[in-house]
Protein backbone atom coordinates (compact mmCIF):
# COMPACT_ATOMS: atom_id res chain seq x y z
CA UNK A 1 0.00 0.00 0.00
CA UNK A 2 1.17 3.48 -0.78
CA UNK A 3 1.77 5.68 2.24
CA UNK A 4 1.96 9.46 2.44
CA UNK A 5 1.58 12.11 5.12
CA UNK A 6 -1.90 12.94 3.88
CA UNK A 7 -3.09 9.40 3.27
CA UNK A 8 -2.46 6.62 5.80
CA UNK A 9 -3.82 3.18 5.09
CA UNK A 10 -6.54 1.73 7.30
CA UNK A 11 -4.25 -1.19 8.18
CA UNK A 12 -1.57 1.15 9.50
CA UNK A 13 -4.13 3.22 11.40
CA UNK A 14 -5.46 0.09 13.11
CA UNK A 15 -1.93 -1.00 14.02
CA UNK A 16 -1.10 2.46 15.36
CA UNK A 17 -4.26 2.52 17.47
CA UNK A 18 -3.55 -0.96 18.83
CA UNK A 19 0.07 -0.02 19.54
CA UNK A 20 -0.83 3.25 21.26
CA UNK A 21 -3.49 1.61 23.42
CA UNK A 22 -1.15 -1.24 24.32
CA UNK A 23 1.71 1.18 25.00
CA UNK A 24 -0.48 3.36 27.22
CA UNK A 25 -1.78 0.33 29.11
CA UNK A 26 1.68 -1.21 29.49
CA UNK A 27 3.30 2.05 30.58
CA UNK A 28 0.49 2.76 33.05
CA UNK A 29 0.64 -0.76 34.48
CA UNK A 30 4.45 -0.67 34.68
CA UNK A 31 4.45 2.75 36.35
CA UNK A 32 1.86 1.67 38.90
CA UNK A 33 3.72 -1.58 39.59
CA UNK A 34 7.04 0.27 39.93
CA UNK A 35 5.70 2.85 42.38
CA UNK A 36 3.88 0.24 44.45
CA UNK A 37 6.99 -1.95 44.65
CA UNK A 38 9.21 1.05 45.29
CA UNK A 39 7.02 2.19 48.15
CA UNK A 40 6.84 -1.33 49.56
CA UNK A 41 10.61 -1.91 49.35
CA UNK A 42 11.56 1.44 50.85
CA UNK A 43 8.89 1.29 53.53
CA UNK A 44 9.91 -2.23 54.56
CA UNK A 45 13.60 -1.31 54.74
CA UNK A 46 12.90 1.96 56.46
CA UNK A 47 10.59 0.49 59.10
CA UNK A 48 12.97 -2.34 59.88
CA UNK A 49 15.90 0.05 60.34
CA UNK A 50 13.91 2.56 62.42
CA UNK A 51 12.44 -0.11 64.68
CA UNK A 52 15.87 -1.62 65.25
CA UNK A 53 17.39 1.83 65.84
CA UNK A 54 14.71 2.76 68.36
CA UNK A 55 15.23 -0.49 70.29
CA UNK A 56 19.02 -0.45 70.28
CA UNK A 57 19.09 3.25 71.23
CA UNK A 58 17.00 2.49 74.31
CA UNK A 59 19.00 -0.62 75.22
CA UNK A 60 22.45 0.85 74.61
CA UNK A 61 21.92 4.20 76.30
CA UNK A 62 19.88 2.83 79.21
CA UNK A 63 23.02 1.31 80.83
CA UNK A 64 25.19 4.43 80.40
CA UNK A 65 26.22 6.34 83.54
CA UNK A 66 24.88 9.84 83.99
CA UNK A 67 26.60 11.78 82.82
CA UNK A 68 28.55 9.40 80.50
CA UNK A 69 32.07 9.84 79.31
CA UNK A 70 32.98 10.31 75.64
CA UNK A 71 34.43 6.74 75.47
CA UNK A 72 31.14 5.47 76.88
CA UNK A 73 29.25 7.18 74.04
CA UNK A 74 31.70 5.84 71.46
CA UNK A 75 31.35 2.30 72.80
CA UNK A 76 27.55 2.59 72.68
CA UNK A 77 27.65 3.92 69.10
CA UNK A 78 29.88 1.06 67.92
CA UNK A 79 27.63 -1.44 69.66
CA UNK A 80 24.53 -0.03 68.02
CA UNK A 81 26.12 -0.05 64.53
CA UNK A 82 26.97 -3.73 64.89
CA UNK A 83 23.37 -4.87 64.39
CA UNK A 84 22.12 -6.82 61.40
CA UNK A 85 20.51 -3.71 59.85
CA UNK A 86 23.96 -2.39 58.90
CA UNK A 87 23.58 1.30 59.57
CA UNK A 88 25.96 3.88 61.03
CA UNK A 89 25.25 5.64 64.33
CA UNK A 90 26.13 9.07 65.71
CA UNK A 91 25.60 9.76 69.45
CA UNK A 92 25.78 13.31 70.75
CA UNK A 93 25.47 14.22 74.43
CA UNK A 94 26.90 16.09 77.41
CA UNK A 95 29.70 14.18 79.08
CA UNK A 96 31.36 14.14 82.49
CA UNK A 97 33.58 17.17 83.04
CA UNK A 98 31.30 19.41 80.95
CA UNK A 99 31.05 19.94 77.26
CA UNK A 100 29.50 17.96 74.38
CA UNK A 101 30.82 14.84 72.71
CA UNK A 102 29.98 13.47 69.24
CA UNK A 103 30.64 9.74 68.93
CA UNK A 104 30.19 8.40 65.34
CA UNK A 105 30.52 4.76 64.40
CA UNK A 106 32.22 5.88 61.11
CA UNK A 107 34.10 9.18 61.46
CA UNK A 108 34.73 9.52 57.71
CA UNK A 109 31.13 8.91 56.57
CA UNK A 110 28.82 10.05 59.36
CA UNK A 111 29.20 13.43 61.04
CA UNK A 112 26.63 15.92 62.26
CA UNK A 113 27.10 17.97 59.09
CA UNK A 114 25.53 15.12 57.11
CA UNK A 115 22.27 15.41 59.05
CA UNK A 116 19.88 18.01 57.51
CA UNK A 117 19.37 21.01 59.75
CA UNK A 118 15.61 20.62 59.56
CA UNK A 119 15.94 17.11 60.94
CA UNK A 120 18.25 18.27 63.77
CA UNK A 121 15.76 20.97 64.69
CA UNK A 122 12.86 18.51 64.70
CA UNK A 123 14.75 15.95 66.81
CA UNK A 124 15.77 18.51 69.47
CA UNK A 125 12.38 20.23 69.65
CA UNK A 126 10.60 19.42 72.91
CA UNK A 127 6.87 18.91 72.53
CA UNK A 128 4.25 19.47 75.19
CA UNK A 129 3.19 16.29 76.96
CA UNK A 130 -0.57 15.74 77.15
CA UNK A 131 -3.12 13.03 76.58
CA UNK A 132 -2.52 12.99 72.83
CA UNK A 133 1.27 13.26 73.13
CA UNK A 134 2.77 11.17 75.93
CA UNK A 135 6.43 11.81 74.94
CA UNK A 136 8.27 15.14 74.68
CA UNK A 137 10.65 13.84 72.00
CA UNK A 138 9.98 11.74 68.87
CA UNK A 139 11.85 9.79 66.21
CA UNK A 140 12.14 11.63 62.87
CA UNK A 141 13.54 10.40 59.56
CA UNK A 142 14.39 11.71 56.08
CA UNK A 143 15.81 10.33 52.80
CA UNK A 144 18.87 12.14 51.49
CA UNK A 145 21.51 11.73 48.80
CA UNK A 146 25.25 11.74 49.55
CA UNK A 147 27.72 11.67 46.66
CA UNK A 148 24.96 10.43 44.38
CA UNK A 149 23.94 7.59 46.66
CA UNK A 150 20.62 7.33 48.55
CA UNK A 151 20.56 7.16 52.36
CA UNK A 152 18.03 7.08 55.14
CA UNK A 153 18.86 9.41 58.03
CA UNK A 154 16.91 9.41 61.30
CA UNK A 155 17.29 10.85 64.78
CA UNK A 156 15.80 10.68 68.26
CA UNK A 157 16.59 12.19 71.70
CA UNK A 158 16.67 9.87 74.71
CA UNK A 159 14.21 11.00 77.30
CA UNK A 160 15.53 11.79 80.77
CA UNK A 161 18.68 13.67 79.82
CA UNK A 162 20.20 10.95 77.68
CA UNK A 163 22.15 11.54 74.46
CA UNK A 164 20.74 12.26 71.00
CA UNK A 165 21.20 9.47 68.49
CA UNK A 166 21.27 9.64 64.68
CA UNK A 167 21.10 6.81 62.14
CA UNK A 168 22.51 6.73 58.61
CA UNK A 169 21.53 3.71 56.50
CA UNK A 170 22.51 3.19 52.87
CA UNK A 171 19.65 2.47 50.42
CA UNK A 172 21.99 1.50 47.58
CA UNK A 173 20.86 -2.13 47.54
CA UNK A 174 17.22 -1.06 47.42
CA UNK A 175 17.97 1.33 44.57
CA UNK A 176 19.72 -1.46 42.67
CA UNK A 177 16.72 -3.72 43.19
CA UNK A 178 14.35 -0.98 42.03
CA UNK A 179 16.51 -0.27 38.96
CA UNK A 180 16.44 -3.97 38.11
CA UNK A 181 12.67 -3.92 38.54
CA UNK A 182 12.43 -0.84 36.30
CA UNK A 183 14.45 -2.56 33.56
CA UNK A 184 12.29 -5.64 33.86
CA UNK A 185 9.13 -3.59 33.57
CA UNK A 186 10.61 -1.69 30.61
CA UNK A 187 11.44 -4.94 28.84
CA UNK A 188 7.95 -6.22 29.63
CA UNK A 189 6.49 -3.02 28.17
CA UNK A 190 8.55 -3.45 24.99
CA UNK A 191 7.47 -7.07 24.67
CA UNK A 192 3.86 -6.02 25.24
CA UNK A 193 4.24 -3.40 22.50
CA UNK A 194 5.66 -5.97 20.08
CA UNK A 195 2.93 -8.42 21.00
CA UNK A 196 0.28 -5.76 20.50
CA UNK A 197 1.74 -4.93 17.08
CA UNK A 198 1.53 -8.60 16.09
CA UNK A 199 -1.99 -8.84 17.44
CA UNK A 200 -2.89 -5.63 15.63
CA UNK A 201 -1.48 -7.05 12.40
CA UNK A 202 -3.51 -10.21 12.85
CA UNK A 203 -6.64 -8.27 13.79
CA UNK A 204 -6.18 -5.83 10.90
CA UNK A 205 -5.74 -8.70 8.48
CA UNK A 206 -8.85 -10.41 9.86
CA UNK A 207 -10.91 -7.24 9.59
CA UNK A 208 -9.47 -5.81 6.40
CA UNK A 209 -9.31 -8.98 4.31
CA UNK A 210 -13.11 -8.97 3.77
CA UNK A 211 -13.01 -5.21 3.21
CA UNK A 212 -10.25 -5.64 0.62
CA UNK A 213 -12.24 -8.38 -1.12
CA UNK A 214 -15.27 -6.10 -1.09
CA UNK A 215 -13.21 -3.26 -2.59
CA UNK A 216 -11.84 -5.53 -5.32
CA UNK A 217 -15.34 -6.74 -6.12
CA UNK A 218 -16.63 -3.16 -6.28
CA UNK A 219 -13.82 -2.23 -8.70
CA UNK A 220 -14.63 -5.21 -10.91
CA UNK A 221 -18.28 -4.24 -10.81
CA UNK A 222 -17.34 -0.69 -11.78
CA UNK A 223 -15.36 -2.07 -14.72
CA UNK A 224 -18.53 -3.67 -16.05
CA UNK A 225 -18.09 -7.22 -14.72
CA UNK A 226 -21.65 -7.42 -13.46
CA UNK A 227 -21.42 -11.12 -12.58
CA UNK A 228 -19.03 -10.33 -9.72
CA UNK A 229 -20.13 -11.88 -6.43
CA UNK A 230 -18.61 -12.38 -2.99
CA UNK A 231 -18.39 -15.63 -1.04
CA UNK A 232 -20.19 -15.03 2.25
CA UNK A 233 -19.65 -16.88 5.50
CA UNK A 234 -20.55 -15.92 9.04
CA UNK A 235 -23.18 -13.67 10.54
CA UNK A 236 -21.21 -10.58 11.51
CA UNK A 237 -21.55 -7.06 10.11
CA UNK A 238 -19.03 -7.66 7.30
CA UNK A 239 -20.94 -10.76 6.23
CA UNK A 240 -24.15 -8.71 6.12
CA UNK A 241 -22.35 -6.09 4.05
CA UNK A 242 -21.16 -8.76 1.61
CA UNK A 243 -24.70 -10.12 1.27
CA UNK A 244 -25.97 -6.61 0.61
CA UNK A 245 -23.29 -6.17 -2.05
CA UNK A 246 -24.30 -9.44 -3.73
CA UNK A 247 -27.97 -8.45 -3.74
CA UNK A 248 -27.10 -5.02 -5.13
CA UNK A 249 -24.86 -6.51 -7.84
CA UNK A 250 -27.55 -9.00 -8.81
CA UNK A 251 -30.19 -6.28 -9.02
CA UNK A 252 -27.83 -4.06 -11.00
CA UNK A 253 -27.00 -6.89 -13.41
CA UNK A 254 -30.67 -7.58 -14.05
CA UNK A 255 -31.36 -3.89 -14.55
CA UNK A 256 -28.44 -3.43 -16.93
CA UNK A 257 -29.34 -6.55 -18.89
CA UNK A 258 -32.90 -5.29 -19.20
CA UNK A 259 -31.77 -1.85 -20.31
CA UNK A 260 -29.23 -3.37 -22.72
CA UNK A 261 -31.86 -5.58 -24.30
CA UNK A 262 -34.20 -2.63 -24.66
CA UNK A 263 -31.44 -0.47 -26.12
CA UNK A 264 -30.46 -3.23 -28.56
CA UNK A 265 -34.10 -3.65 -29.60
CA UNK A 266 -34.38 0.10 -30.06
CA UNK A 267 -31.24 0.21 -32.18
CA UNK A 268 -32.46 -2.70 -34.28
CA UNK A 269 -35.79 -0.97 -34.77
CA UNK A 270 -34.16 2.28 -35.91
CA UNK A 271 -31.75 0.44 -38.18
CA UNK A 272 -34.47 -1.73 -39.66
CA UNK A 273 -36.79 1.22 -40.07
CA UNK A 274 -34.10 3.31 -41.74
CA UNK A 275 -33.17 0.44 -44.02
CA UNK A 276 -36.79 -0.23 -44.95
CA UNK A 277 -37.39 3.43 -45.66
CA UNK A 278 -34.53 3.64 -48.15
CA UNK A 279 -36.29 1.54 -50.80
CA UNK A 280 -39.49 3.60 -51.03
CA UNK A 281 -37.47 6.78 -50.58
CA UNK A 282 -35.37 5.87 -53.59
CA UNK A 283 -38.50 5.61 -55.70
CA UNK A 284 -40.00 8.80 -54.23
CA UNK A 285 -36.73 10.64 -54.82
CA UNK A 286 -36.69 9.56 -58.45
CA UNK A 287 -40.26 10.82 -58.90
CA UNK A 288 -39.52 14.14 -57.18
CA UNK A 289 -36.48 14.67 -59.39
CA UNK A 290 -38.67 14.19 -62.49
CA UNK A 291 -41.25 16.60 -61.04
CA UNK A 292 -38.49 19.12 -60.25
CA UNK A 293 -37.21 18.91 -63.82
CA UNK A 294 -40.74 19.56 -65.12
CA UNK A 295 -41.50 22.33 -62.61
CA UNK A 296 -41.33 25.07 -65.26
CA UNK A 297 -44.05 23.40 -67.37
CA UNK A 298 -46.42 22.77 -64.48
CA UNK A 299 -49.43 24.83 -63.52
CA UNK A 300 -48.32 27.79 -61.36
CA UNK A 301 -50.76 26.65 -58.69
CA UNK A 302 -49.13 23.20 -58.54
CA UNK A 303 -45.46 24.31 -58.68
CA UNK A 304 -45.21 25.34 -54.98
CA UNK A 305 -46.64 22.01 -53.92
CA UNK A 306 -44.14 20.16 -56.08
CA UNK A 307 -41.29 22.22 -54.62
CA UNK A 308 -42.51 21.41 -51.10
CA UNK A 309 -42.60 17.69 -51.91
CA UNK A 310 -39.07 17.86 -53.34
CA UNK A 311 -37.63 19.68 -50.30
CA UNK A 312 -39.40 17.44 -47.80
CA UNK A 313 -38.26 14.33 -49.65
CA UNK A 314 -34.66 15.53 -49.47
CA UNK A 315 -35.10 16.29 -45.81
CA UNK A 316 -36.50 12.81 -45.21
CA UNK A 317 -33.54 11.33 -47.12
CA UNK A 318 -31.12 13.23 -44.93
CA UNK A 319 -32.95 12.13 -41.78
CA UNK A 320 -32.80 8.47 -42.80
CA UNK A 321 -29.10 8.69 -43.64
CA UNK A 322 -28.39 10.42 -40.32
CA UNK A 323 -30.38 7.81 -38.41
CA UNK A 324 -28.38 5.04 -40.04
CA UNK A 325 -25.15 6.86 -39.18
CA UNK A 326 -26.25 7.24 -35.54
CA UNK A 327 -27.17 3.55 -35.47
CA UNK A 328 -23.65 2.62 -36.62
CA UNK A 329 -22.12 4.69 -33.83
CA UNK A 330 -24.44 3.19 -31.21
CA UNK A 331 -23.74 -0.33 -32.42
CA UNK A 332 -19.97 0.28 -32.47
CA UNK A 333 -19.64 -0.66 -36.13
CA UNK A 334 -18.31 2.70 -37.32
CA UNK A 335 -14.59 2.74 -38.11
CA UNK A 336 -12.03 5.02 -39.68
CA UNK A 337 -10.63 4.91 -43.20
CA UNK A 338 -7.46 6.92 -42.72
CA UNK A 339 -5.56 8.95 -45.28
CA UNK A 340 -3.05 11.79 -45.30
CA UNK A 341 -5.12 14.97 -45.55
CA UNK A 342 -4.12 18.55 -46.33
CA UNK A 343 -6.40 20.38 -43.92
CA UNK A 344 -6.67 23.61 -45.92
CA UNK A 345 -7.54 21.69 -49.10
CA UNK A 346 -10.10 19.61 -47.22
CA UNK A 347 -11.85 22.67 -45.79
CA UNK A 348 -11.81 24.41 -49.18
CA UNK A 349 -13.32 21.35 -50.85
CA UNK A 350 -16.05 21.16 -48.18
CA UNK A 351 -16.95 24.84 -48.64
CA UNK A 352 -16.81 24.70 -52.42
CA UNK A 353 -18.99 21.59 -52.66
CA UNK A 354 -21.76 23.37 -50.79
CA UNK A 355 -21.38 26.77 -52.50
CA UNK A 356 -20.34 28.55 -49.32
CA UNK A 357 -17.25 30.30 -50.71
CA UNK A 358 -18.78 33.79 -50.51
CA UNK A 359 -19.98 33.34 -46.92
CA UNK A 360 -16.93 31.66 -45.32
CA UNK A 361 -13.48 33.11 -44.55
CA UNK A 362 -10.66 30.58 -44.30
CA UNK A 363 -7.54 31.24 -42.22
CA UNK A 364 -5.37 28.17 -42.77
CA UNK A 365 -1.86 27.65 -44.08
CA UNK A 366 -1.34 25.24 -46.91
CA UNK A 367 0.65 22.11 -46.21
CA UNK A 368 -0.75 21.32 -42.74
CA UNK A 369 -1.03 17.55 -43.00
CA UNK A 370 -2.81 15.11 -40.71
CA UNK A 371 -3.73 11.45 -40.91
CA UNK A 372 -7.55 11.45 -40.69
CA UNK A 373 -10.64 9.99 -42.28
CA UNK A 374 -11.44 12.53 -45.06
CA UNK A 375 -15.14 11.62 -45.31
CA UNK A 376 -15.74 11.92 -41.57
CA UNK A 377 -13.77 15.17 -41.40
CA UNK A 378 -15.98 16.51 -44.21
CA UNK A 379 -19.09 15.53 -42.18
CA UNK A 380 -17.75 17.40 -39.13
CA UNK A 381 -16.85 20.53 -41.12
CA UNK A 382 -20.13 20.54 -43.06
CA UNK A 383 -22.16 20.36 -39.85
CA UNK A 384 -20.16 23.01 -37.99
CA UNK A 385 -19.97 25.49 -40.87
CA UNK A 386 -23.55 24.82 -41.99
CA UNK A 387 -24.81 25.30 -38.42
CA UNK A 388 -22.90 28.60 -38.14
CA UNK A 389 -24.32 29.89 -41.47
CA UNK A 390 -27.85 28.81 -40.64
CA UNK A 391 -28.14 30.07 -37.07
CA UNK A 392 -25.28 32.55 -36.72
CA UNK A 393 -24.29 35.46 -38.88
CA UNK A 394 -22.01 35.94 -41.83
CA UNK A 395 -19.20 35.95 -42.34
CA UNK A 396 -18.29 32.61 -40.82
CA UNK A 397 -14.56 32.38 -40.08
CA UNK A 398 -12.73 29.05 -40.08
CA UNK A 399 -9.22 29.14 -38.57
CA UNK A 400 -6.69 26.34 -38.30
CA UNK A 401 -3.74 26.06 -35.96
CA UNK A 402 -1.52 23.16 -35.02
CA UNK A 403 0.53 21.98 -32.07
CA UNK A 404 3.12 19.25 -31.84
CA UNK A 405 0.56 16.44 -31.72
CA UNK A 406 -2.87 17.97 -32.33
CA UNK A 407 -4.87 20.00 -34.81
CA UNK A 408 -7.32 22.74 -33.76
CA UNK A 409 -10.04 24.01 -36.12
CA UNK A 410 -12.23 26.86 -34.86
CA UNK A 411 -15.51 27.82 -36.59
CA UNK A 412 -16.81 31.23 -35.50
CA UNK A 413 -19.90 33.11 -36.64
CA UNK A 414 -21.03 36.67 -36.05
CA UNK A 415 -24.50 35.93 -34.73
CA UNK A 416 -26.08 36.64 -31.34
CA UNK A 417 -24.29 33.68 -29.71
CA UNK A 418 -25.68 30.67 -27.88
CA UNK A 419 -27.88 31.19 -24.79
CA UNK A 420 -26.23 29.94 -21.63
CA UNK A 421 -29.05 27.48 -20.93
CA UNK A 422 -28.63 26.01 -24.44
CA UNK A 423 -24.82 25.53 -24.38
CA UNK A 424 -24.87 22.24 -22.40
CA UNK A 425 -27.35 20.72 -24.88
CA UNK A 426 -26.11 21.78 -28.33
CA UNK A 427 -24.70 18.29 -29.01
CA UNK A 428 -27.77 16.42 -27.75
CA UNK A 429 -29.68 14.42 -30.33
CA UNK A 430 -32.87 16.03 -31.64
CA UNK A 431 -32.36 19.02 -29.38
CA UNK A 432 -34.07 22.19 -30.64
CA UNK A 433 -33.15 25.38 -28.84
CA UNK A 434 -36.38 27.11 -29.76
CA UNK A 435 -39.75 25.50 -29.15
CA UNK A 436 -41.29 27.98 -31.60
CA UNK A 437 -39.64 26.27 -34.58
CA UNK A 438 -40.04 22.51 -34.03
CA UNK A 439 -39.97 22.05 -37.76
CA UNK A 440 -36.69 23.09 -39.35
CA UNK A 441 -34.66 22.04 -42.32
CA UNK A 442 -32.33 19.98 -40.14
CA UNK A 443 -32.89 16.72 -38.32
CA UNK A 444 -31.47 17.74 -34.97
CA UNK A 445 -28.72 15.13 -35.39
CA UNK A 446 -26.00 17.06 -37.22
CA UNK A 447 -23.94 18.28 -34.28
CA UNK A 448 -24.28 14.98 -32.41
CA UNK A 449 -23.01 13.12 -35.50
CA UNK A 450 -20.16 15.62 -35.80
CA UNK A 451 -19.23 14.98 -32.16
CA UNK A 452 -19.31 11.19 -32.65
CA UNK A 453 -17.03 11.54 -35.67
CA UNK A 454 -14.63 13.64 -33.58
CA UNK A 455 -14.69 11.04 -30.81
CA UNK A 456 -13.92 8.18 -33.18
CA UNK A 457 -10.80 10.14 -34.19
CA UNK A 458 -9.87 10.51 -30.53
CA UNK A 459 -10.79 14.20 -30.66
CA UNK A 460 -13.34 16.56 -29.14
CA UNK A 461 -15.67 19.43 -30.09
CA UNK A 462 -16.54 22.25 -27.69
CA UNK A 463 -19.03 25.07 -28.02
CA UNK A 464 -18.68 28.52 -26.48
CA UNK A 465 -19.47 32.18 -27.03
CA UNK A 466 -16.75 34.49 -28.28
CA UNK A 467 -16.02 37.62 -26.20
CA UNK A 468 -16.24 39.64 -29.45
CA UNK A 469 -19.68 38.20 -30.19
CA UNK A 470 -20.96 35.13 -31.94
CA UNK A 471 -20.54 31.42 -31.24
CA UNK A 472 -17.32 29.44 -31.57
CA UNK A 473 -17.17 25.68 -32.15
CA UNK A 474 -13.66 24.29 -31.61
CA UNK A 475 -12.65 20.94 -33.10
CA UNK A 476 -9.52 19.33 -31.64
CA UNK A 477 -8.11 16.26 -33.41
CA UNK A 478 -4.87 14.28 -33.07
CA UNK A 479 -2.63 14.72 -36.10
CA UNK A 480 -2.00 10.99 -36.30
CA UNK A 481 -4.71 8.60 -35.21
CA UNK A 482 -3.08 5.49 -36.70
CA UNK A 483 -2.16 4.37 -33.20
CA UNK A 484 -5.74 4.50 -32.00
CA UNK A 485 -7.54 1.21 -31.56
CA UNK A 486 -10.14 0.92 -34.30
CA UNK A 487 -13.66 -0.19 -33.52
CA UNK A 488 -14.72 -3.62 -34.76
CA UNK A 489 -17.13 -3.68 -37.70
CA UNK A 490 -17.41 -2.52 -41.25
CA UNK A 491 -16.77 1.03 -42.43
CA UNK A 492 -19.72 3.33 -42.44
CA UNK A 493 -21.12 4.23 -45.85
CA UNK A 494 -23.60 6.96 -44.97
CA UNK A 495 -23.38 10.22 -46.79
CA UNK A 496 -23.19 12.19 -43.58
CA UNK A 497 -24.99 15.21 -44.94
CA UNK A 498 -24.96 18.29 -42.78
CA UNK A 499 -27.93 18.63 -40.50
CA UNK A 500 -29.18 20.83 -37.69
CA UNK A 501 -27.89 19.91 -34.24
CA UNK A 502 -28.30 23.11 -32.31
CA UNK A 503 -28.75 26.78 -32.63
CA UNK A 504 -26.11 29.49 -32.55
Amino acid sequence: MKLSMRRISLRLRLMLVFALVALAAAVSASAIAYWLNRDAVLTRTQNAALDDFRKTLQDSTGSLPLPPTCPDLQEAADRMAATSQKYEVLLIGKVKGGGDCAAPSDRELFTLSVVPKTLVTAVNRERKVDESNPYPYHLYWQRITLDGKPYLVAGAKVIGGGPTGYLLKSLENERADLNSLGWSLGIATGLALIGSALLAQAAASTVLRPVQRLGDAARRLGEGKLDTRLQVSGTDELADLSRTFNRTAESLQKRVEDLSSREAASRRFVADMSHELRTPLTAITAVTEVLEDEADSLDPMIAPVVQLVVSETRRLNDLVENLMEVTRFDAGTARLVLDDVDIADQITACIDARAWLDAVELDAERGIMAQLDPRRLDVILANLIGNALKHGGSPVRVSVRQTDDSLVIAVRDHGPGIPEDVLPHVFDRFYKASASRPRSEGSGLGLSIALENAHIHGGEITAANSPEGGAVFTLTLPRDVAGLEESDGTPSSGSGAAGEGGTS
